[in-house]
């Protein structure tokens, strides 16, 4: 079952998250020259959309967006930072364990995509 993200990951949780990431050694270098602002719009129309809500989303996709983080190396590892870090920041906003859950394995879903395989 899909979750509205809009009622349970609003976007202070950006607001939480992103510092995370920008202050973490192995990602903050994939966020270098990057306009925080407007990926984080991105990232809300985004995951609105992914995760069953309004389809506001008019970017690329996955394998598109994250081309250039794999130029500079991006993989596994990074990709499951970022997972964790995620997952710190809904455990901190107090979501039940079993949307945590359904959050992940939406995210863990795209994988792929976002490491281009």
């Amino acid at each position: 079952m899909r979750i509205l993200l809009l009622a349970t990951l609003p976007s202070a949780a950006l607001d939480s998250f992103y510092p995370r990431v920008l202050g973490d050694p192995i990602l903050a270098p994939y966020f270098e020259e990057v306009d925080m602002s407007h990926l984080k719009g991105m990232a809300e129309a985004f995951l609105a959309m992914a995760f069953g809500g309004p389809s506001a989303y008019h970017g690329p996709g996955l394998r598109a967006a994250h081309a250039r983080p794999r130029r500079q190396g991006m993989g596994d590892v990074e990709f499951d930072r970022f997972m964790e870090l995620f997952g710190t920041t809904l455990v901190e906003l107090g979501l039940p364990e079993a949307k945590i859950g359904e959050v992940a394995a939406i995210a863990l879903a795209a994988r792929n995509d976002v490491l281009g395989r």
